[in-house]
């Protein structure tokens, strides 16, 4: 065999071997410069070359990738890159193979070709990467002596080439994959608007923080900021105006934190601080104060400025916290501050929290109170100041609970209005009344007697308020004239204007009303002029020193004076004693109510009692005792003064 011929042999052997190499990193995670540092030194070894270069070509002017067989090479690459001229150019460019077997006779590339032949370059022979339409830059084989390369070496170059540019678009697909794929982790752990971290990464953070405070005993605490008055800024100004004040609270943030404290959005306008080793309880304080103080300056906005505070709590990690834990008792921290106005900071009170968190198991079960039968209704009758008539029975309600035992009114009725329960809770306790007083009125004859209701503020304003009244009166056969709703004046505060719809729909069919309470709360002389009250109750609070008091003895005195002059009736609450029951009588109450005359009782105990009445009731000064007497006028209770 001769010379050439082994040669060629050994070419094609050493051509096959590298072809073989790319195959495998084609199966591997193998990188892209990896990929063209191989491909340059392995060619200097089959080709009658002196160096090679590759420079990977992106739209834009900058390299992507350069790799060079030694440090000559890499000076042509880097050459061609900074003039943007040269062989490698023209080939990614035009998609064609350039040869120079001589630079002294090149008249193209001006710029280039002298800097190179200083350089030492004699001959180059540039290829394109390309695959198809899609181009990814130039393979350069440089000699430093001038001449043609053969036909076979040709050949080599350009099978080499277009191996080559496959297998870089694999591994630049297998990149691609990686950072769109870190990208979209990147996405799911971090808020779109502010690019802070969210939830899920939040939790990550406090478990890192949780186990680093096992090793380091030092302190861990996380901080649940929420924006006062956010809702406002969205509801005036727009979201837009909205989202950029929450991308401003962020860097703020950002600003006045620890390197390595972390900062993420939860939800809305709620901000997440987490810090971590901290050598005393007090640096938590300072960083809180820090940015109360820094959501108290103005936000200089694009378009406007926005002025707002900050409510902050602050929970500290305990043995035994996970995540959860301890940021739900950053979040009772925060609600705490809430009710104590906003602005400012505070560490969790736990007696305050178990209160909540019992009002919250307490509303859980509420919800399934009146399906487990633990809700029932006592009734307290009201009498006829001057001779002791029952007019009316106020209806009650009670709830026994299954385990904690009797749950107090005062308990129970902001529990049901907080969990909106109140409204089927109110519907049954208008009905059962209903039910109980057309019993009892078959009892005692053909004199009719009026059922008082207490209905919320939230009752009232609910929608078909009306209309339920008028179903539940149809269905237990009740006159409205029968009916005594009661309400507070916290009705009038919510919204006077539908208040007084409601309650003139009431009346029309002859729905009774009556203020209950009267004397607390807000106490305006205007809603008994401008709404259709029937009734005034004095609150028990005026009663219960009525003897002794001189200014409760005047209040009571003028208060009704006023009603008998606006033709409203008074019900005295409270009266306890013979003297009360005197007092209140001799300056003219119409009616009283109260344990001097009867306690509140079970429907089954105000049966037994009705039964012993001879058509009529009168409570005399007798305690609890209820006889018969001549006489009951349920119209009294209104109209008969």
């Amino acid at each position: 065999m001769t010379e050439p011929s082994m040669t060629m042999i050994a070419s094609e052997r050493k051509l096959s071997e590298v072809l073989s190499e790319f195959a495998r990193t084609m199966l591997t995670d193998f990188p892209i410069q990896g990929i063209l540092d191989q491909l340059v030194k392995q060619i200097v070894e089959i080709m009658p070359i002196t160096g090679a270069g590759v420079t990977l070509i992106s739209a834009s002017t900058n390299p992507r990738y350069i790799a060079a067989s030694d440090h000559s090479a890499l000076r042509y690459e880097k050459l061609q890159n900074e003039l943007g001229e040269g062989p490698c150019v023209a080939a990614f460019q035009t998609g064609m193979a350039v040869t120079i077997a001589d630079l002294r006779n090149e008249l193209r590339f001006p710029s280039f070709i002298p800097r190179a032949i200083e350089a030492g370059l004699a001959a180059v022979f540039t290829f394109p990467l390309c695959q198809r339409d899609k181009r990814l830059g130039a393979l350069d084989l440089y000699r430093s002596t001038p001449g043609s390369l053969s036909d076979e070496a040709m050949v080599v170059a350009q099978t080499l080439a277009d191996v080559a540019s496959a297998y870089l678009l694999n591994a630049q697909a297998r990149a691609d994959l990686v950072t769109s794929s870190s990208q979209a982790h990147a996405l799911a752990l971090h808020d779109a608007l502010t690019g802070l971290p969210n939830r899920i990464l939040l939790m990550e953070r406090i478990e890192h923080a949780l186990h680093s405070r096992m090793r380091s005993h030092k302190h861990v605490a996380v901080l649940f900021m929420d924006l006062d008055g956010f809702k406002s800024v969205n509801d005036s100004s727009g979201h837009q105006v909205g989202d950029e004040l929450l991308v401003a609270v962020g860097d703020r943030i950002k600003e006045l934190l620890r390197p390595g404290d972390t900062v993420a959005r939860l939800s809305g306008d709620e901000f997440i601080v987490v810090c971590h080793e901290l050598d005393s309880e007090a640096q938590v304080h300072a960083i809180a104060t820090r940015l109360v103080d820094a959501m108290a300056a103005p936000f200089e906005l694009r378009r406007i400025v926005v002025d707002l505070s900050a409510s902050i709590g602050i929970a500290f990690a305990a043995s035994g916290d996970d995540p959860e834990q301890l940021l739900h008792r950053a979040d009772v921290a925060m609600y705490q501050v809430k009710r104590k106005g906003g602005g400012h900071h505070r560490l969790i009170d736990v007696s305050e929290q178990a209160r909540t968190e019992d009002s919250d198991s307490l509303r859980r079960h509420l919800h399934q109170a009146l399906a487990h039968h633990e809700l029932r209704l006592e009734y307290q009758p009201v009498v006829r100041g001057t001779d002791g008539r029952v007019s009316c029975v106020e209806a009650l309600l009670r709830w026994d609970h299954p385990g904690r035992g009797p749950i107090s009114p005062t308990v129970l009725i902001p529990l049901a209005e907080a969990s909106g329960d109140i409204i089927e809770i109110g519907k049954w306790v208008l009905e059962q009344a209903c039910i109980d007083r057309h019993r009892w009125e078959n009892k005692t004859g053909d004199e009719p007697f009026v059922m008082a209701v207490n209905v919320s503020a939230f009752q009232l304003m609910a929608p078909g308020f009306v209309a339920m009244v008028a179903d539940v009166l149809a269905r237990t056969d009740t006159m409205p004239q029968h009916l005594c709703v009661e309400i507070t004046e916290s009705a009038f505060v919510q919204d006077a204007e539908r208040a007084l719809a409601v309650l003139t729909q009431l009346k029309r069919p002859g729905v009774t009303v009556a203020l209950d309470d009267f004397g607390t709360g807000y106490s305006s002389l205007s809603y008994l002029k401008s709404f259709p009250v029937d009734i005034l109750k004095i609150d028990q609070s005026f009663i219960g020193d009525l003897t002794e008091d001189a200014s409760s003895h005047a209040i009571v005195f003028k208060t009704i004076e006023l009603a008998q002059l606006l033709d409203v009736a008074v019900v005295c609450e409270g009266v306890e004693t013979k003297e009360q029951y005197r007092e209140v009588a001799a300056l003219g109450s119409d009616y009283c109510q109260g344990y001097y005359f009867a306690r509140p009782m079970r429907a089954e105990v105000l049966d037994r009692r009705v039964g012993e009445c001879d058509g009529a009731w009168t409570i005399t000064a007798a305690g609890d005792e209820l006889r018969g007497s001549a006489g009951l006028t349920g119209q009294d209770y209104l109209r008969n003064r």
